[in-house]
């Protein structure tokens, strides 16, 4: 390329890998080439001018790094421009990020770097995917479309570096992608068929379409065929596929009609109309074949880039700096991340090394051609970063009214509803109807359900931002009596017979597997219903049983003779009458009970025994004084003993089976389970109950003053509603839970349907009932005392003088009588 310029000028290589047998390579190429001619023919003062060198990827990764590699080595260019896919971009990144050089890409790499510092010679000179998917989501959160079906490319980077995006932006606004639909570029029109008519099975009908513009064609034309461009369904269409619509058939345009979509937004300028007749005469010339009506925004956004390398390359000869290849990269990084001017495209700069978005169109697809209805925006910030309005702005940026009329699929003009529309299995109970109740009017034909569940369901689904209809249809057969268990009721959701179960419903794992729950509205776990412990005169007695009370009184006086008997030769308080020893050794031995035993002791041996005793007493006393207390507070039960029957509520067997009682008896209502308890097993009845919480408590508002509540275990998750796995109301409804828990309307709630208990043991009380204490558990304690003493009383017996005399004394005295009854013996 040659410039008649007075001026020496230096050249600065540039090279550009573009797929050029490509309708889109050719424009693109066309673009930069005519940028550069542009540029200079308006700076001809320049030192420096920009030499394109262009390589053709063949729309092959490898081939772009082989072209780049040559360019790099051979060509020694100081910049790049190319990568049309994710994965020549990734190539292409890594390869600029080795050699310092800026990369200049059309498309973002595959997969997406997990922070923005990864490639820092990357210059993405498209809009990024996250600006698109918060256009997206704003669209979504005007028309109040809660459900999606995402269609995209299958196996291509295309498709999938979007959906991290879109799925993040829409839990912004609780949009629930509940289906993804994949059609691979290389699908055969019968398996793009057979994939549509997955689609017509499903609920949803708003469809969100992100597939090259190469597969457009087939998908839409197929559908057509199947009438899902008709009316009450909604395809909106993201801008990679929208961009590209003006170079499609008309037919194809025209079986696309209803379309809504984004494109990527370009002002109309002088520059821009006399740019395309350029191309488009250039390209008539060199491509007969290929008709070009208008440029593509890829296009104009690398005019603007080239524009943008071009002014940089300048300022880097014009500034002082090392004159090394990895220097100058550096350098000219730097300056185009700080070159901005107003281009083709609007305002044009790199913050980040991204192009700031301009904003989309909102298009409508209407006869053979595109109608603008409505503009999305990004807002310029006081940072010198742009980024695109938040969120929770853009209610104040656009509403439907906003918008021009829309022509929908089937040439509709009404606004999609946004209504959702519920059928709601509720279960009937013969009692506990304050959760939820079942009444058939016969007069007036209809059918009341009412109850705290019901209560807090409509609360929840009128403080929702959209409109939800519902009917509630109770689980009952022919005889007005529930038509299964919870778990079949549950299952109609999954059948799809349901939308959704409104009443008492307990979160299980099982369940779980196939339906998906709110948080809970009620209490969590499972309770012991017991009668109130009658007064008893003799309760004193129960904390030791009847072994330990015979074996302590017998080491009570066990201990005292032992040390009466160590005391006596030398202690005058153990002497006296034999009335008075058999008095203190009783009053010594009990008097340690109480640690007030008057007696001094003499005797290190006896003081011996003392010690070891009063040990032995107060662990028997503080023993006794924890399990007495208990036993005040809490009823003792033995649940699992012969005779002893428990409780539960019919339908709610597997509550009771995972805690494994024996001896079960099933009940349906308050009244039964306060006739069962007040029988009591011995009669007929059980001696608890156990049930979930949420029941017990509506038991104890009737009952309060007979019974009490001792909570066990929590071994469930509360009550739940009941909706389809994927639904965007388990969200939202959970959120509105949420909401009325902190606002303490749940509570009001309860007291009015007598839910909140009035009377509660257990809240202090532990998890395990105390029992008697018998001698098992201290015969160490009874051990170690004896022990202690028959060691002491030996000890004694050895090296006592008095007692050695004493001994010696009565054996002489033996000796005497047996010398005595010899001699009466024997013949004078």
């Amino acid at each position: 390329m040659r410039y008649d310029s007075p001026l020496v000028v230096e050249e600065i290589h540039v090279g550009v890998i573009l797929d050029m047998k490509s309708r889109e390579g050719r424009i693109v190429l066309s673009c930069i080439s005519a940028a550069v001619s542009d540029f200079y023919q308006l700076h001809k003062n320049y030192s420096t001018r920009v030499v394109l060198h262009s390589r053709d990827s063949k729309g092959e990764p490898l081939h772009a790094l082989s072209a780049a590699l040559n360019l790099l080595n051979d060509i020694k260019v100081e910049a790049l421009i190319g990568a049309q896919t994710s994965m020549e971009a990734h190539l292409l990144a890594d390869l600029g990020e080795a050699a310092k050089v800026p990369v200049m890409s059309l498309s973002e790499p595959s997969p997406p770097p997990l922070n923005d510092n990864k490639y820092p010679f990357r210059i993405g000179i498209i809009p990024d995917q996250t600006s698109l998917a918060m256009a997206i989501s704003a669209i979504f959160d005007i028309f109040k479309w809660k459900d999606v079906t995402l269609v995209y490319d299958e196996n291509t980077d295309y498709g999938k570096n979007i959906i991290p995006a879109v799925v993040n932006s829409f839990q912004e606004t609780n949009v629930c992608i509940v289906h993804t639909s994949s059609i691979a570029a290389s699908s055969t029109n019968e398996q793009i068929i057979e994939e549509l008519h997955k689609l017509m099975e499903l609920k949803t009908k708003v469809f969100l379409v992100h597939i090259s513009h190469l597969l457009v064609p087939r998908l839409f034309l197929n559908a057509k065929k199947l009438g899902m461009m008709s009316d009450g369904y909604v395809w909106f269409m993201t801008s990679s596929s929208m961009n590209f619509l003006h170079s499609m058939d008309s037919n194809v345009i025209e079986s696309m009609e209803g379309v809504l979509g984004l494109k990527s937004h370009i002002p109309a300028s002088t520059g821009l109309q006399n740019l395309t007749s350029r191309l488009r005469r250039k390209f008539y010339i060199e491509y007969p074949n290929m008709e070009v009506t208008e440029l593509s925004p890829y296009g104009i956004w690398a005019y603007d880039a080239t524009w943008v390398l071009a002014e940089a390359v300048e300022r880097t000869r014009s500034k002082n700096y090392t004159k090394s290849f990895s220097k100058h990269g550096v350098v000219l990084l730097r300056e185009i991340l700080q070159t901005g001017f107003k281009g083709l495209s609007g305002e044009v700069q790199y913050p980040d090394g991204k192009l700031t978005s301009g904003g989309f169109e909102i298009v409508n697809v209407v006869g053979k051609e595109e109608r603008t209805v409505g503009f999305w925006p990004c807002k310029e910030e006081k940072t010198t970063k742009e980024s695109c309005m938040p969120l929770s702005n853009r209610r104040n940026l656009l509403f439907t009214d906003n918008l021009e009329t829309i022509n929908w699929p089937g040439r509709s003009k009404r606004q999609l509803s946004s209504e959702i529309k519920l059928r709601i299995g509720v279960p009937v109970k013969v009692g506990f109807k304050e959760l939820v109740g079942v009444e058939h009017d016969l007069q007036t034909n209809r059918t009341y359900v009412t109850g705290i569940s019901i209560d807090v369901f409509e609360t929840a689904i009128k403080a929702l931002p959209y409109k939800v209809h519902y009917e509630f249809f109770p689980f009952e057969n022919a005889n007005g009596v529930m038509a299964g268990a919870y778990n079949d009721l549950v299952y109609q959701v999954y059948l799809k017979n349901y939308d959704a179960v409104v009443g008492d419903t307990t979160i299980t794992s099982n369940r779980s597997q196939y339906v998906d729950f709110t948080i809970p509205y009620t209490d969590l776990g499972v309770g012991m219903l017991v009668p109130n412990e009658k007064d008893n005169m003799w309760i004193f007695l129960k904390p030791l049983s009847t072994g330990l009370w015979i074996t302590s009184a017998g080491f009570f006086i066990l201990t005292g003779f032992v040390v009466w008997l160590i005391e006596r030769p030398v202690n005058e308080e153990f002497q006296g009458t034999r009335w008075q020893q058999i008095g203190t050794i009783f009053w010594f031995s009990f008097s340690t009970l109480v640690f007030a035993h008057r007696e001094k002791l003499l005797n290190n041996l006896a003081k011996f025994v003392v010690i070891i005793w009063v040990f032995v007493v107060l662990i028997l006393t503080s023993s006794y004084t924890a399990t007495l207390a208990s036993m005040m507070t809490v009823k003792q039960i033995q649940l699992n003993s012969v005779g002893s029957y428990i409780g539960y509520q019919s339908g709610s067997l597997g509550v009771i089976m995972n805690l494994n009682f024996k001896g079960i008896k099933p009940y349906r209502s308050v009244e039964e389970y306060a006739n069962a308890l007040s029988k009591g097993s011995k009669h007929g009845g059980v001696s608890a109950i156990i049930d979930e919480v949420p029941y017990i408590n509506i038991f104890l508002a009737k009952y309060s003053a007979d019974y009490s509540m001792i909570k066990t275990r929590s071994t469930t998750n509360g009550f739940a509603f009941v909706f389809p796995k994927g639904s965007k109301l388990v969200h939202d409804v959970s959120r509105q839970i949420e909401h009325m828990r902190e606002e303490g309307k749940l509570i009001e709630m309860e007291k009015t349907w007598s839910l909140r208990k009035t009377t509660l043991m257990s809240e202090e009380a532990t998890t395990t009932d105390p029992s008697t204490l018998d001698l098992y558990s201290f015969r160490g304690l009874f051990l170690v005392t004896g022990i202690s003493s028959a060691f002491a009383l030996f000890l004694f017996l050895i090296f006592s003088t008095t007692f050695r005399n004493l001994i010696r004394k009565q054996l002489q005295l033996i000796g005497r009588q047996l010398q005595r009854l010899r001699m009466y013996s024997c013949p004078i």
